[in-house]
């Protein structure tokens, strides 16, 4: 049981040709801007349509290109942050979360809204508009608003990179939270070496379209596949020299 990936895509000269599957896990897909992670993303949750390929979550196929399979976004059971979050500055946090669940009764709307926003902390900020909460409140509102009714699976496309580093760490922090109270499987797309490695279950790392390798972060870190992987685990180990660094007190 899980998500099964198979795609094929080509766009603009650049091609994606992957496969993978992940459990019940925080899976990172890692890789260099470019290396065609958030476009998987876009892929799964039917944002984009493959050239070829499957797409299937626990058995259920929500993509075949060989069947003519193709559900629409709205009738596949993923939670979707994007990078920008994508919050709608003439809505409320109460409105932009209960936009989630356009699908369901007014009422179940506004009490699972009103529980949403009870679990993420937004008590008090209902009635703010976005431009009125701080970025973490933000975060929280986009996080309410892809899991309000109750996907099978949650997409993350980078919602952290325009965070400054404390929010970042405090960020993480919150993912894993969300993880250990909904339980679900969750993707996360970040070229942030630290990030990866901090708090993934298993990374996939992309290279130019294509997966060079796939392994708990601890085997990627001391087995990397090839040079490539090598040089993002090479850009860890600066970070953490760097932070040892800090910690002595030199610059």
């Amino acid at each position: 049981m899980g998500l099964d990936v198979k795609l094929q895509k080509k766009v603009n000269g650049f091609v994606l040709d992957i496969e993978w599957q992940i459990g019940n896990e925080l899976a990172v897909l890692f890789g260099f801007s470019g290396a065609g992670k958030s476009m998987t993303l876009q892929l799964i949750a039917g944002l984009m349509k493959a050239d070829q390929g499957q797409i299937s979550l626990d058995d259920v196929i929500y993509f075949d290109s060989s069947a003519g399979t193709n559900f629409p976004p709205q009738e596949r059971p993923f939670g979707y942050v994007f990078q920008d979050l994508a919050l709608f500055p003439h809505m409320t946090v109460l409105q932009n979360i209960l936009y989630g669940a356009v699908n369901l009764p007014k009422n179940e709307k506004l009490e699972r809204a009103h529980g949403m926003i009870r679990a993420f902390k937004l008590t008090g900020f209902k009635e703010r508009y976005p431009h009125e909460i701080s970025g973490g409140q933000k975060q929280r509102v986009a996080f309410a608003r892809a899991l309000i009714r109750r996907p099978k699976m949650l997409l993350l496309d980078e919602p952290f990179s325009a965070l400054d580093r404390p929010l970042r760490l405090e960020m993480r922090q919150f993912l894993r939270e969300v993880r250990d109270n909904f339980s679900i499987p969750t993707i996360l797309v970040t070229h942030d070496v630290e990030e990866a490695f901090a708090i993934s279950d298993k990374i996939i790392v992309y290279e130019h379209g294509k997966i060079t390798q796939i392994g708990s972060p601890e085997r990627v870190k001391s087995s990397p596949a090839n040079i490539y992987v090598a040089r993002l685990v090479a850009c860890d180990d600066r970070e953490d020299e760097r932070g040892e660094s800090q910690n002595e007190g030199e610059p």
